[in-house]
């Protein structure tokens, strides 16, 4: 019986992305009204206008791809899908599973060959939760994340690799797993 089972990673609230256009539009109608007035403009203006603009675009492109983020596990093998990213990979053309320590959670990379032969790969965070002074005030990655790292490894037919074989990983707490 060939179960699909579909998981998205957990949502961010969007007050951040928000706050993040709110003052690159402040700082932005400062340096406009600087200009118009004719009055000198310091150069820290137009830095911290670009630095923000910058932060802006990267936080509204991260929650983009959150939200069209999909890992799907089918007896076939898995796809990831995240609006930049589409990779579908048989459970035979995993060649190797990186577990590293994150800030949130857990980053698992998966490498391997899609039908093709061309290489590639796709990473997700396990469930991390956000603290500030002992409270939970988000979580990220995906709720099954370690439930979904399991499945890979049991389908792919990976092992974990030896820790006197992993070298410098094993010293930062990540590990791999391969085939033997």
């Amino acid at each position: 019986m060939d179960e699909t089972q579909v998981f998205h990673p957990e949502l961010t609230s969007r007050r951040g992305e928000l706050i993040a256009w709110g003052v690159t539009l402040l700082v932005g109608a400062a340096w406009i009204l600087l200009l118009s007035t004719g009055r000198e403009v310091h150069f820290a203006v137009p830095f911290l206008a670009v630095v923000l603009l910058l932060a802006a675009l990267s936080i509204s492109l991260g929650n983009w791809m959150d939200r069209r983020t999909l890992l799907r596990i089918d007896d076939g093998g898995i796809a990831f899908r995240n609006g930049l990213r589409d990779v579908r990979l048989a459970w035979e053309r995993i060649k190797q599973v990186q577990v590293l320590p994150a800030r949130w959670g857990k980053k698992v990379q998966v490498v391997g060959e899609e039908a093709n032969g061309q290489s590639a790969h796709f990473d997700f965070l396990t469930l991390g939760e956000v603290k500030v002074l002992g409270e939970v005030k988000g979580r990220i990655g995906f709720r099954e994340g370690d439930r979904i790292l399991e499945q890979i490894l049991e389908r792919s037919g990976l092992h974990r690799v030896d820790k006197e074989h992993a070298g410098p990983a094993a010293q930062n707490k990540s590990y791999y797993y391969a085939r033997d």
